[in-house]
Parts: C-alpha cells; structure tokens; sequence
C-alpha cells in the first residue's frame, strides 16, 4: 500500500522541533525528507539532553528531542558556509518540490538559503519557513521557543484556574502545533503548485499558532471583548468536571447544556443517590449552577467511594459523555488508544521494538507512519549526493577533502 506523498522530496534545514517537527509529519506522510545539519554538531537538538529536571538522553546516548522531531528522514551533513556546501544545497534544492526552514531571517539572508536565491534554481519549489514572531513588526527578528509561543499567544492563561499564576504546558506544546499548521500550509502549497502550476513562499510562526490554537478563546476576547474566564473546579457546572475517584485517579464528564435537565435524574440514579433528584437545592438545572459550591464537594465524596473503572463502566453504559484523564505513560495501557494505532509499535534499529504515538489520521487506501528513526549526523551524506545529486564517487571525495562535510 502507497504512501500519499511519495514522490514528493522535502529539503529541510532547521533546528530543534518547532520547523523539523512538520518535516517529520510530511515524512510520515511518505516523502522524501533530507535534512540538511552543520558537520560540527548538527541539530542542537542532538545534544539536548536535560530539560528543567527531565533528562532527555536515550540509552542508545541519543537525545529523545531528536529522535522525535527527526523521524523518517535521511541525513546530510553539509557547511554551508563554505560556497561549495551552498552549491550542493541549491543543486539538492532544483530536485525537490519543498525547502523548509525555521533558522532566523538573518542567517537564512546571510547563508543565501532565502526564497529568491532557492527559488532561482527551482521556480515550482514550495519555501515553508518558520519564525517566532511573524514576518513584519518590531519583534520580527527575534528568536523564540516554544514557551514564548505560549506566553505571547495568550494560551498560558486558558489553562488552569481562577486565581492561578500564568500555567505553562509541558512540553513542547506549540513546537507540535507549530510543525502540524506548517505541515497543513505545505500540504496546501504543494495542491496549488499541482493545479495552478505555482511555486511561492509560505510562513508560520509560533505566535500565530498559539492565536490559533485556542482560537475560540481568541474570538471571544476579539468579538466578544471579554475573556472566557479559566476554569474553577468548584464553582464550574458539576456536570461538566472532573473529579477523582477511589483509586486516586480521576475522570472527566460532559453533560451538554441542553440535556442537563432531562439526564440528571438518570446520573443520579446512576450515582446510587436519587435522592438528590428531588432535593429543592439541585431540582433545576439554575438551582444546581448556583449551589455548584455545595454539589461539586458531595460529587467529589460520591466519586471518592469506587475505582474509576467502575465508575465509567457504568456512566457509560448509561450514554454519560466521559472518559479517564490520563497521564501520557498511561497511553500504552488504553485499550480504545491501543486499537486505533494512536500508539504504535515501532522497530527501532538500536532499542528495538518500542513504543510511539501512530499517525493521527487513518487512510483507506494508503498508510501514513514513522518508517525510520531519527539518522545519525550524516548518516546518508554519501547515498543522497550520489543518488540524488548525481555527483560521482571522485567529486565526493574532493569535496570531503575540502572539508563540506566537516
């Protein structure tokens, strides 16, 4: 079974997640992917190996980060500094259909990797970059991680409650977002290019992701002109919480507002509690919300005296609307996640068989998925100039001596 984008050749040279991560998706998806690294080092995110209190080093000694946003690709190590190692890159660049990357404008200018140099060699090519910030304004040439894609965006204060200090979300939430909404624009360049016969240029930035991300938030704060306020465990709706069962795990429901009147007899049945159907203080759907201070305390006794399977077996065989809150390490162990490939079995070629989050999207006639590990630095240098850039054995080995693979 294809892949759906096989034959289509990506160039990337970027850095950390946030700009590799969409190479990495498009990979998925079946390209071609090359990365282009620095001989001396590579991807810094190679040698990222502690973050805050976590380390990110792999037994094999390779970093998690890497071998998460440089999956399914091939690996050339390239100096670009020198005129040589810019040749190669453009010659590479004429036989691909996407460059992508999210280094800083002033690198990119100066190294000559900017659209109208790569385009020149390749007027179809589909240039995605990537910044912080946007293109225009006085920030602009700034550099940022995915931290400042939270803060600047507005997302650190949709999460959380009331009350709370600005939250930050680990990790790498807006890095992801940000390679899923380049991926998307890439996708949708590479339609155009296909029907219009257009080649151009494409950006994202952190900062619009995270805008766009929590985008009803967003449109209420624009149209509305008010902000939705965070959430508040004890003064929110009791149907629609969260609460922590016997076993100290916790279950989140959602009761839709236009059906709170009519189920709530049924969920306290449910409960073991229909006496609470008719108690004057929660008989209306107003008189709950206004008592949610006293509810959600009886709620949280009431949810505190079995495990949580056993409460959403029986929730849900009454149509509840529900589900376990899960801490990620307990993924592998959800049974719905399991049988839907959102967790996969993949064949590592040092740890060997481990497991990763599966593709996202299923296909009916193709197949999307990680197909390789992460490369080691220049692993397929050789292999790519002479398949790709049909350059001989001989001008290998004189451009090695000039030192353009370090």
């Amino acid at each position: 079974m294809k892949q759906p984008l096989e034959g289509i050749r990506v160039l990337e040279w970027g850095a950390y997640h946030a700009g590799p991560g969409a190479a990495a998706i498009l990979g998925d998806l079946g390209a071609d992917v090359i990365k282009i690294e620095d001989p001396n080092g590579g991807d810094p995110s190679r040698n990222s190996f502690l973050v805050n209190r976590s380390s990110f080093r792999l037994p094999n000694g390779e970093s998690l980060w890497n071998e998460c946003a440089n999956r399914s690709k091939r690996s050339i190590a390239l100096n670009l500094k020198i005129q040589a190692g810019k040749e190669i890159a453009y010659r590479l660049a004429s036989k691909s259909d996407v460059f992508l990357t999210n280094f800083r404008k002033q690198l990119v200018d100066k190294l000559k990797m900017d659209y109208q140099t790569i385009s020149s060699y390749n007027s179809r090519i589909v240039y995605a970059s990537v910044s912080a910030y946007g293109q225009k304004g006085p920030d602009k040439d700034l550099g940022g991680f995915d931290y400042q894609g939270q803060g600047r965006s507005g997302l650190m204060w949709t999460v959380g409650e009331e009350g709370m200090p600005p939250l930050v979300s680990q990790f790498g939430i807006i890095d992801q977002a940000t390679s899923i909404m380049a991926s998307h624009q890439i996708l949708t360049a590479l339609l155009m290019r296909e029907r219009q016969g257009i080649g151009q240029e494409v950006h994202v930035s952190m900062l619009s992701t995270g805008i766009f991300l929590h985008y009803v938030n967003a449109f209420t704060a624009l149209v509305g002109d008010f902000q939705v306020p965070r959430h508040a465990r004890k003064m929110e709706h009791p149907t629609r919480n969260y609460y922590r069962c016997g076993d100290d795990k916790w279950l989140i429901m959602t009761v839709a507002a236009h059906k709170r009147q009519e189920q709530w007899p049924k969920l306290c049945k449910v409960l073991g509690h229909p006496e609470l159907i008719d108690d004057p203080r929660f008989a209306q759907d107003e008189d709950r919300l206004k008592n949610t201070g006293v509810l959600v305390p009886l709620l949280d006794e009431i949810f505190a005296t079995r495990s949580r399977d056993e409460w959403l077996k029986d929730l849900k065989e009454n149509d509840f609307v529900c589900c376990e809150i899960n801490r990620p390490t307990e993924l592998k162990d959800d049974p719905q996640v399991l049988a839907n490939d959102y967790v996969v079995e993949f064949e590592h070629p040092d740890r060997g068989k481990t497991l990763i989050p599966g593709y996202p999207i299923h296909f009916s006639k193709s197949w999307a998925g990680t197909k390789r590990a992460a490369p080691r630095l220049g692993a397929h240098t050789d292999e790519i100039l002479t398949d790709i850039g049909e350059y001989s054995q001989a001008e290998i080995d004189n451009l090695r001596a000039d030192g353009v693979f370090g």
